[in-house]
C-alpha cells in the first residue's frame, strides 16, 4: 500500500505553518527582494527551503559550505548562522547586483566574517581551489544546464559522508513534461539522472518547494 499523501493547497498551507517561524531579519530580506527584484523574486528559494538547508548544516556539524547560486544572499545566511564558530561559507555567483543586497543582510547578522564571497562563473572558482580543499556540505541553486559540472566539482571535494543539496530538480513540474527541451528544463533531467545512477552517493529527492535532491558521499 502506497504511504504517500498527495499534498493539496490546503495540506501545503498546513506543513508550512508548522515549522519554525523565521525571525524579523529572514523576512526583512524576503521582502526587500520581493520589492527590488519584481519578478526575479522567484530566484530566492523559498522560506521552508532555508529552515531545512540550516537543520542539514547543523546536523552533520558542518564546517565548511560551498553553494553556487546566492542571489540575495537569503541560503547563505540560513547556512551561516548554523555554521559553528570558525566555519566557513564560500558563496559563488555572478551578479554584484544581487549579491550587494546579500552582504548588508549578512553584517546585520553578524556572520559576514563566515562568507567568502567569490564573484564568477562558479565553475572556474571550485576549479581554481586547492586540491585540499574540503566541503562538509553543498548546495547547488544557479543555472541549470551547467548542474552536473557544479556537482561532479563539489563531490570531489566533500568529504565522506558530507551532503549536496540541489535545488529545483522538479522544475515546476516541467521535468516530466516531455515536450519541454529547454536548456534549463533538459539540465534538470539530467542531473536528476545522474544522481540517480551515482553509486558514489546514497540520494533521495524530496518535495520540499520546487524539490530538492540530497546526496550523501559514501567512503
Amino acid at each position: 500500500m502506497s504511504k504517500y499523501t498527495p499534498v493539496d493547497d490546503a495540506l501545503h498551507a498546513y506543513l508550512l505553518r508548522h515549522r519554525t517561524p523565521d525571525d524579523a531579519l529572514l523576512e526583512e530580506l524576503q521582502e526587500e527582494t520581493r520589492t527590488l527584484m519584481g519578478r526575479r523574486a522567484v530566484m530566492q528559494i523559498a522560506p521552508e527551503e532555508g529552515t531545512l538547508l540550516a537543520l542539514l548544516v547543523a546536523s552533520i556539524g558542518a564546517q565548511s559550505v560551498v553553494e553556487i547560486g546566492t542571489f540575495t544572499g537569503y541560503s547563505a545566511l540560513c547556512m551561516a548562522r548554523a555554521l559553528p564558530p570558525g566555519g566557513k561559507l564560500l558563496a559563488c555567483d555572478v551578479s554584484e547586483e544581487y549579491t550587494a543586497v546579500g552582504r548588508r543582510y549578512w553584517q546585520k547578522a553578524g556572520v559576514a566574517d563566515r562568507i567568502e564571497l567569490v564573484l564568477g562563473p562558479a565553475a572556474d572558482t571550485l576549479r581554481a581551489l586547492p586540491e585540499s580543499t574540503r566541503f562538509d556540505f553543498g548546495f547547488i541553486d544557479a543555472d541549470k544546464s551547467n548542474y552536473i559540472t557544479y556537482y561532479e566539482e563539489i563531490l570531489k571535494r566533500l568529504r565522506p559522508g558530507g551532503l549536496i543539496a540541489i535545488d529545483n530538480v522538479l522544475w515546476n513540474g516541467q521535468v516530466i513534461k516531455e515536450a519541454d527541451q529547454t536548456d534549463d528544463t533538459r539540465g534538470i533531467r539530467a542531473i536528476n539522472a545522474h544522481v540517480a545512477a551515482d553509486r558514489r552517493v546514497q540520494s533521495v529527492m524530496i518535495g520540499v518547494s520546487d524539490g530538492i535532491t540530497l546526496a550523501r558521499k559514501l567512503g
